[in-house]
């Protein structure tokens, strides 16, 4: 039964929609039970109790929370329709703190409102030296309650939007009449630098595009930044900016105290239809505080005079710390109940779901238990369908996950605007979109759509992603693709991925210098050693198609990492009679081995060529040359010490000789010597790019030589760390 409302027609309770151009006749409604003392009260308890924990071990962030503190009572208590006892049930309303350095404001909250971890001895462990605490200075995903990791700003917005995106797309692929069975909402708190974030704009401007109804930002706008009021380097309209882009515009004046306003405002945004909701609320930093709306009061404990200075204007005892209230425990106890009810009502909606529809529910339900819909080990193509004839990795890697993509409806594929070159699109494919768009380009889509035009927006591209594979582990496998020197701008949200164990697949194409004419802009040379010392991620840079396969293999194995796949945008040999999807899997193996070597000869993606016909070379030479496939760094880390000793042949007096147009950093830990690069590119031809830079074959087997006889003229037996680069032409 609905509860019976009151009206609340003071100006105070009001809220305004920009949309409608300023018509005042608005009424706030809340539960008839409200008790503004009670509120006020418990508000103030709030407050004391943040600047406490602050004070406790001189430090956090105090100033964002206490002014946050009344529209968190109005979201968490009023709103928001979640259940503490049992945080991962699969319809909640998510919440995401974008401006994460407030997230004592958020532990508290869950505190209050009975999530069991959070103990009160817990909350109080916020920046101590505990190793066991669960209240980290920003929020971090591996905690119960927290939907993903935020530090970065604007990475939590766009967070939320990806998540928006999934409750979209779920939604229009399950729901069928009568059975709702996903219909929650995506509430995302950001503060003023959230929103000078360019992923951030990025992410809006795709919620507005999206109409993502189901999305709604509360905006603490408190109009501060830690280098003083936000003036100082911004003067935009935020509201015209948000209406601009497509966002539903809600404004409350006083955030500060008037909890009636922003739960209509909440409300009113969970009652949208059309659009995302945007809610400006206005707030002062550090309320209550002698450095209220100063920057001062941003990143910083308040100092214990000032802490019971608040603690005497609110009525409470400056001599006591950390005190809730029985009273303030109970104003929260009602939330635990309605959480029941709503898990109960929604178990209760997909049994009977279930019973009427058993063939999608059952495949409703392995999603939510994150479990492949299909054996996709089944739809990779075998070795024999692959071509013999040189091909381009970046179509070997179409020719394996366009099958998956096809028949995997789990799998969402996008890319940064190149289609056209990333060859990601599958027969059939439906674009996800809102349903009544209708481009100039006449490509239409819908909810149900697997297909993502991101857009010119790497950056969004992949933070986006990350709310998407964080909405639920396991039930959408995001894949995203573009040139691989773009995953530069793309990186904060790779690395925010890989610290949260998300699974997700980059493709990155055109990744040498054989990408060509587009010149040293677009020919990466660094990226690859940033990538392999990316922690939690698997850089993987196969050398031909059945290499490919062997890379999309890993990366949909690795449920608790991200995983980049590394792709050329020219013809590579085929190599059938040496490549193995299963020695990629093992980061390296041996390709073509040689009984008693003198060089081990290390061919990487794009220049295993090179290794190949060097070693042919080198035999005219007298020596002997083995090569070893080197696909990913991190696989091969994996593996027992015994097996990486077989294929690198340590201790056997064997010379190693890595081969790639990239940085040779990190290489050092696997090779005596590198003829990688030590420039940018240049704008030639792929080929004659390859050939400007010393990428000829017999060129190299010299070098390789010259560098063995240099070291037996020198008498040197081990070069006890010393790494030595063989390419003069890239200097």
């Amino acid at each position: 039964m609905a509860p019976s409302v009151v009206d609340v027609t003071a100006p105070e309770g009001r809220v305004k929609d920009v949309r409608q151009n300023g018509d005042d006749g608005y009424k706030t409604t809340i539960s008839a039970s409200y008790d503004s003392e009670r509120s006020n009260r418990v508000l103030r308890t709030f407050r004391c109790l943040i600047a406490d924990l602050c004070e406790q071990f001189k430090g956090g962030h105090p100033g964002s929370a206490m002014g946050m503190a009344a529209m968190g009572i109005a979201l968490w208590k009023h709103v928001m329709r979640f259940s503490p006892r049992n945080p991962n049930y699969f319809n909640r309303d998510r919440f995401i703190l974008s401006n994460g350095h407030a997230c004592v404001f958020q532990y508290t909250l869950m505190h209050l409102v009975g999530y069991k971890h959070m103990t009160l001895d817990q909350l109080r462990s916020y920046h101590s030296e505990r190793t066991d605490s669960f209240c980290p200075g920003h929020p971090e995903i591996e905690h119960e309650g927290i939907e993903v990791t935020t530090g970065p700003l604007g990475q939590g917005i766009a967070n939320a939007v990806g998540m928006a995106m999934a409750t979209k797309h779920l939604a229009a692929t399950y729901n069928k009449p009568g059975f709702p069975v996903v219909n929650n909402k995506i509430w995302c708190v950001v503060g003023d630098a959230c929103l000078q974030e360019g992923v951030a704009l990025e992410a809006i401007s795709l919620a507005g595009h999206w109409k993502l109804n189901d999305l709604i930002v509360i905006y603490d706008n408190n109009q501060i930044t830690c280098d003083g009021s936000v003036d100082l380097a911004n003067t935009e309209d935020v509201n015209a900016k948000m209406s601009a882009c497509g966002w539903k515009v809600l404004t409350v004046d006083d955030g500060n105290e008037d909890i009636p306003a922003i739960v209509n405002a909440l409300e009113q945004a969970r009652a949208e239809s059309e659009q995302p909701v945007f809610i400006n609320i206005r707030t002062i930093i550090g309320i209550g505080s002698k450095v209220a709306g100063d920057a001062k009061a941003h990143g910083a404990a308040l100092g214990p005079e000032d802490v019971a200075n608040i603690k005497r204007d609110s009525n409470m005892n400056p001599e006591e710390h950390f005190v809730i209230s029985d009273e303030t425990y109970e104003f929260f106890a009602e939330v635990r109940e309605r959480g029941r009810r709503y898990e109960r009502e929604w178990v209760e909606l997909v049994e009977a779901y279930r019973k009427e529809y058993p063939d999608i529910a059952g495949e409703f339900t392995r999603r939510i238990k994150g479990k492949m819909v299909k054996d996709w080990r089944k739809i990779i193509p075998p070795k024999e369908a692959f071509p013999t004839t040189p091909t381009p990795s970046r179509k070997s890697a179409g020719l394996v996950c366009n099958p998956l993509a096809s028949e995997m409806n789990n799998i969402m594929v996008g890319t940064a605007d190149l289609s056209p070159s990333v060859n990601m699109i599958w027969k059939g494919k439906v674009d996800f979109q809102h349903p009544d768009l209708r481009p100039a380009c006449g490509i239409t889509g819908d909810y149900t759509g697997r297909y993502i035009h991101w857009g010119i927006r790497e950056h969004a591209m992949a933070a986006v992603s990350n709310g998407i594979a964080a909405y639920n582990k396991g039930t959408i496998l995001p894949v995203t693709s573009s040139f691989f020197m773009f995953y530069l701008y793309a990186a904060p949200g790779v690395r925010m991925g890989a610290l949260q164990r998300l699974q997700t697949i980059h493709v990155g194409t055109h990744d040498s210098i054989g990408t060509g004419e587009d010149g040293p802009t677009h020919q990466p040379i660094e990226l690859a050693a940033l990538y392999r010392a990316m922690p939690n991620l698997l850089y993987i840079r196969p050398a031909d198609s059945e290499e490919t396969a062997g890379a999309f293999i890993a990366a949909i194995s690795a449920t608790e990492s991200p995983s980049i796949i590394s792709l050329s945008r020219h013809n590579l040999v085929q190599y059938p009679q040496y490549s193995s999807r299963d020695g990629v899997q093992r980061g390296a193996y041996v390709f073509i081995e040689e009984k008693d070597a003198d060089v081990t000869l290390i061919g990487v993606g794009s220049e295993m060529q090179f290794a190949v016909e060097a070693r042919e070379i080198l035999q005219e030479y007298g020596i002997r040359a083995r090569v070893v496939s080197f696909p990913c760094q991190r696989l091969f880390e994996g593996q027992s010490r015994e097996y990486k000793s077989e294929v690198l042949q340590y201790r056997s007096g064997t010379r190693r000789v890595v081969i790639e147009a990239y940085a040779a950093n990190g290489w050092e830990r696997y090779a005596h010597a590198s003829y990688s690069m030590t420039t940018f590119g240049h704008s030639l031809p792929g080929a004659a790019a390859y050939k400007y830079f010393g990428y000829d074959s017999k060129l190299i087997a010299l070098r390789v030589k010259e560098f063995l006889d240099n070291l037996k003229a020198e008498g040197i037996e081990d070069l006890d760390g010393e790494f030595r680069e063989l390419n003069l032409r890239s200097h």
